[in-house]
């Protein structure tokens, strides 16, 4: 098999629903919402917009180590260059990440128990493909092909997600986890990329991630309430993990070689990021990232306590990994 694809070995025990009335009006106007707002990559995007790669692709500000010595030192065309692969580096992330999600939700149709959110699934199905065509595509046609593999955390993620039987584990993992990051990195590229295309591209897609948020909130609750205590302990501990997996280990080592950084200059980057995590750091990369992280983890909070995730134990576990439980609870 090509080293660009893998074998996942999964059970799925599939519900074939026959009974087709409405029995979560929620959740069915959920799924007219994602009719009404469907779009087509390939009509409503203009893909005759030119990249600028000399100006970069996101803002300055987010490329790790923004405003530290070691890129300083850089002069404007290396750093520009920094630039577009960082960027590169992280769209493709998400790409695979839209890729798996794709395989989820299809996964899903089969196994989620009422006819409401297989309609809704069947939605997010077609949503993800096209994410995932309209990154692939924005990479291989705008910035010379520059596709960086996924990362082992990622993949760890997605390995669980896909290889797990239980419906509401990988709504959890996937509806509540994964989207939140995406869903937090697509609203702030919306906002501040540096270019156009990949700002109308990540306004199309954050639409659609909010809805497949919105899954995750009106399915998990009932489910989550009936579950034994084992089964609540197991989907608690995935829960730190996944959190995990999503929020460390995703250091883009292979842009920084790109441009031809060696080893104690990309040592140098990696201590820098972990000052500006503390607080430390360039002012305007320690504002970007505090924005993101402050709205990525409000989000995980409210929803955790939406669906019914957050206790004791759970808030215990998020403050291990650096979330303040105590963040306030409105809707996000």
């Amino acid at each position: 098999m090509a080293e660009t694809a893998e074998r996942i070995s999964t059970t799925l025990e599939t519900i074939y629903q026959r009974s087709y009335s409405s029995e979560a009006p929620d959740l069915r106007s959920l799924y007219e919402k994602a009719k009404r707002d469907q779009w087509n990559a390939s009509r409503d995007i203009d893909w005759s917009q030119s990249v600028d790669l000399d100006r970069g692709i996101f803002a300055n500000e987010l490329v790790d180590g923004h405003g530290t010595e070691v890129l300083n030192r850089l002069d404007a065309k290396r750093f520009a260059e920094l630039n577009v692969e960082f960027s590169c580096w992280r769209i493709s992330q998400l790409l695979h990440g839209e890729e798996g999600a794709m395989l989820a939700c299809s996964q899903l149709v089969d196994i989620v128990p009422s006819n409401d959110a297989k309609f809704f699934q069947a939605t997010q199905v077609i949503d993800e493909a096209r994410h995932t065509e309209v990154l692939s595509r924005y990479l291989a046609e705008k910035c010379g092909g520059r596709i960086y593999p996924l990362t082992k955390n990622i993949r760890t993620l997605f390995d669980y997600i896909l290889g797990h039987g239980k419906w509401f584990v990988k709504t959890v993992g996937l509806q509540l986890i994964a989207e939140t990051f995406a869903v937090a990195l697509f609203r702030m590229l919306s906002e501040t990329a540096i270019d156009p295309l990949l700002r109308s591209i990540c306004k199309r897609i954050l639409a659609d991630e909010s809805r497949h948020m919105g899954f995750s909130v009106l399915s998990l609750p009932d489910a989550i309430a009936t579950l034994s205590p084992s089964e609540t302990r197991e989907l608690e501990d995935f829960t730190r993990e996944a959190i995990h997996l999503v929020l460390s280990g995703q250091f883009p080592q292979e842009a920084y070689e790109a441009v031809g950084m060696n080893a104690r200059e990309i040592d140098e980057v990696k201590r820098a990021r972990k000052e500006i995590a503390r607080g430390a750091g360039s002012a305007d990369a320690a504002y970007f990232r505090k924005l993101f992280r402050r709205e990525m983890h409000q989000t995980i909070v409210t929803n955790m306590q939406k669906v019914g995730l957050l206790n004791e134990r759970t808030s215990g576990f998020l403050r291990e990994i650096g979330i303040d439980p105590a963040l306030s609870t409105t809707a996000a």
